[in-house]
């Protein structure tokens, strides 16, 4: 009965659309790093927070990009109940990222993310 509760990502907490990666990109802000790129709007209403991944074929081929997708979905995942609720967030890998290990990128994400100021003060990041 000790076991960790399942955080579910479902596809509706995702952004799917290129039309609100656009959104992100002319009406957010964006915040750097060595690895990752996170755009981030503050819709400011009580919407669910959604996210979007973008990785290039510059970052590497198809099986590398799928494997820095699915960590870059895990990292989120694990830390949805961190994040403020009417943020939209664009997560851009670069290609530096094609040889992080795991940890290295969750740090970078938590990192972007507190810089953005899109985690909950109790998060403690």
């Amino acid at each position: 009965m000790g076991a960790l509760p399942h955080f579910r990502f479902p596809a509706s907490r995702r952004l799917q659309l290129s039309r609100e990666f656009s959104r992100v990109r002319t009406e957010g802000r964006t915040v750097r790093g060595g690895l990752l790129l996170l755009g981030v709007l503050d819709l400011g209403d009580a919407s669910e927070f959604r996210v979007g991944l973008v990785t290039s074929k510059r970052v590497g081929g198809a099986v590398m990009r799928n494997r820095l997708r699915r960590r870059l979905r895990e990292i989120v995942r694990r830390h949805q109940h961190e994040v403020r609720e009417g943020v939209w967030m664009v997560v851009v890998t670069r290609p530096a990222a094609a040889r992080a290990t795991p940890a290295a990128l969750e740090a970078e994400w938590l990192k972007l993310a507190g810089r953005a100021a899109v985690l909950l003060p109790s998060a403690g990041s």
